[in-house]
């Protein structure tokens, strides 16, 4: 089916064909600046660390407020794009999102440090409900399933900022500088590429919903697994390079490159993994997945040395790069849930676990080790494998 550029449930408008700014590249363009941002912030986490002489346990102080920011978002993004539409309320965060990353580099201290990182986190949680709102409007329009593929441009995005962090350390630039640079980047280069001509709906907010909606029934071990993969997700991001200096004894620049390998891994298995559903089936895709993170957790923690580190993040990306697309799948497809309110309720407790998950790492690596606070989620992702059961049902009906 060939892609057509037309404002989302407007009929009657005639369609605007532009071969470069179509939905799903403009779409893909906000997933992939929404992960370069936080890609950027991560690889420069050890930085920020020695820059404020923050303790493991303050730093996870720091990530607590900056997930309570996006926490917070949530439900204040859900009202806002019901209100406005989700592509118009993308684009307005965006510029928002940018300056947030600028100001982090710029804080002069650790208060006004958690200042921006709340704001950060507000930015980034509101934008992933409006872009993943709009990312569901353009696979409706295109009567296909290509929310994995969105995502695998946010894993790219993080790779990238990521790997931008590897070159501001070699080349000896400062946080503010960097931060700065690749925000100038994103503005010039990927925001423009949001702007196609797209409508979307807009409807009155239901007073008597939730504010935030958890799962109920078959759903909540659906949501543990989502919560799971959150956890180890949210680790890579904000821990991967503390772990590669602190425990296998990398330099700076080298511990930038832990995340970066996760994130290309990612990247990789999220491009390929519709084909390996529809063969495989969603329980064993799901099982093999807890089992290669579990695996990758082993060596990296039992190893600790550059390599085996590396080697183990991979195999994390390669477990978990299936996991929440198949729970938001399954969320969807629930018989007796509707689809909107299971993935929101899904959405809540893998998201919620991504951003505050870190925070726990912290203060678990402060009254022990960060490697046993990193072994904690090879326990979580052992029991991915074991209740990956319950995303069989009506999963392969929706993937066939």
């Amino acid at each position: 089916m060939a892609e057509i550029d037309t404002p989302a449930y407007t009929p009657g408008r005639p369609p605007l064909r532009t071969p470069f700014r179509t939905p799903r590249r403009a779409t893909s363009a906000a997933f992939a600046l929404n992960g370069l941002l936080l890609g950027g912030w991560a690889s420069r986490v050890p930085a920020v660390v020695e820059k404020h002489g923050l303790s493991e346990s303050g730093f996870g102080l720091l990530l607590l407020v900056m997930g309570v920011g996006a926490l917070v978002s949530f439900p204040l993004a859900g009202r806002l794009a019901d209100g406005f539409g989700a592509v118009r309320l993308t684009r307005w965060i965006i510029a928002f999102y940018l300056s947030t990353l600028i100001l982090i580099g710029l804080a002069p201290g650790a208060a006004w440090l958690g200042v921006a990182l709340f704001l950060f986190g507000m930015c980034h949680g509101a934008m992933d409900v409006a872009m993943n709102s709009w990312a569901s409007e353009v696979e409706k329009h295109l009567r296909r399933s290509i929310m994995s593929s969105f995502h695998a441009m946010w894993s790219l995005g993080a790779g990238l900022g990521a790997a931008s962090g590897f070159a501001a350390t070699s080349f000896d630039l400062s946080i503010a500088g960097h931060f700065a640079i690749l925000a100038l980047l994103a503005a010039l280069l990927l925001a423009p590429m949001t702007l196609c001509k797209w409508t979307s709906a807009t409807r009155a907010h239901d007073r008597n919903s939730p504010v935030f909606a958890l799962p109920r029934g078959p759903l909540v071990l659906v949501g543990v697994i989502a919560l799971s993969a959150g956890l180890g997700e949210g680790a890579l991001a904000d821990w991967s390079a503390i772990f590669l200096r602190d425990v296998a004894g990398s330099g700076e620049a080298q511990a930038t490159l832990g995340y970066a390998a996760f994130s290309v891994t990612m990247v990789a298995m999220r491009l390929g993994v519709d084909p390996l559903i529809t063969r495989l089936g969603p329980t064993v895709v799901a099982r093999c997945g807890g089992l290669a993170a579990a695996l990758g957790i082993a060596i990296a923690t039992g190893v600790a040395t550059l390599p085996a580190a590396l080697l183990g993040f991979v195999l994390m990306g390669v477990g978990y790069a299936a996991l929440v697309p198949l729970a938001f799948s399954r969320a969807a497809a629930d018989p007796i849930v509707p689809p909107g309110q299971g993935i929101a309720s899904v959405a809540t407790l893998g998201y919620g676990a991504m951003l505050l998950g870190p925070p726990v790492i912290g203060f678990v690596a402060e009254v022990s080790s960060l490697r046993i606070a990193f072994m904690l989620l090879g326990g979580f992702a052992l029991l991915i494998a074991l209740i990956a059961p319950v995303l069989q049902r009506d999963v392969t009906r929706t993937a066939t």
